[in-house]
């Protein structure tokens, strides 16, 4: 099924840092054809749960742009899927950062789908870590954080059972022709932020779930040793 790639080869990955001049953290990342453009910016006030907590906030928001799909979407139509992904992007997000360094401060990560062709939510999360940890480094030189609060790397990636075959990082056709759909967010430590899956028809066994997490451990590790060498600038000892 999948030509130029092996079953458990990644897509090529280009993330290009700061690339909003106005963003105190930006990127734009590629996972092969699929383009997101991740944003992180901080706003000195927090929801109304946090208010005198003196403890920060992170949250995500996702959308894809009209001309991002074959088929034009609607710019601003916030369908439930969209929130289902802005939720677990944050989710994934706040997992790996000491709110309680922040203050009474929200960062908000913007993730703009630009191109899609499969694992859309994956990059954002992958992105969405980059930005958010480029915008902490920049309040951190600017002394509005004592330190960078990031206590882990975070990444994730798609896993695909395709006519009997393990594919790691999906694109769109293989995607839309898997018979059983699974993501996957995970930390540097090997340990499961969020795990999705979805028998498209019919079902998937216990060892093909176990199958799924060896081959996801694969490629999140390969992802988040990328990570660390492109912000070993901001997290030296991570």
């Amino acid at each position: 099924m999948r030509k130029k790639r092996k079953p458990d080869q990644l897509r090529k990955i280009k993330i290009e840092r700061n690339f909003i001049k106005h963003a105190q953290g930006s990127c734009l990342i590629e996972m092969g054809d699929t383009k997101v453009l991740c944003a992180a910016n901080q706003e000195k006030r927090v929801p109304l749960f946090l208010k005198g907590t003196d403890s920060g906030w992170i949250k995500a928001e996702y959308r894809m742009l009209p001309a991002s799909t074959e088929n034009r979407i609607p710019r601003d139509r916030i369908s439930g899927r969209i929130m289902e992904i802005q939720r677990l992007i944050g989710r994934s997000l706040r997992s790996v950062v000491d709110l309680s360094y922040l203050g009474e401060t929200t960062i908000h990560v913007d993730c703009d789908v630009i191109q899609a062709d499969g694992g859309t939510r994956t990059t954002s999360i992958i992105g969405g870590f980059i930005a958010l940890v480029d915008c902490l480094g920049r309040l951190h030189q600017d002394n509005e954080i004592n330190e960078i609060p990031v206590k882990k790397f975070l990444a994730a990636t798609s896993i695909g059972l395709c006519k009997g075959e393990y594919l790691l990082d999906l694109n769109y056709n293989e995607d839309s022709q898997a018979d059983v759909d699974l993501n996957f967010v995970m930390n540097s430590d090997g340990n499961f932020i969020e795990v999705q899956g979805t028998a498209e028809s019919g079902d998937f066994s216990q060892n093909d779930l176990l199958k799924s997490i060896e081959l996801a451990r694969k490629g999140i590790g390969e992802i988040i040793d990328f990570q660390r060498n492109l912000l070993k600038d901001v997290l030296p000892n991570l």
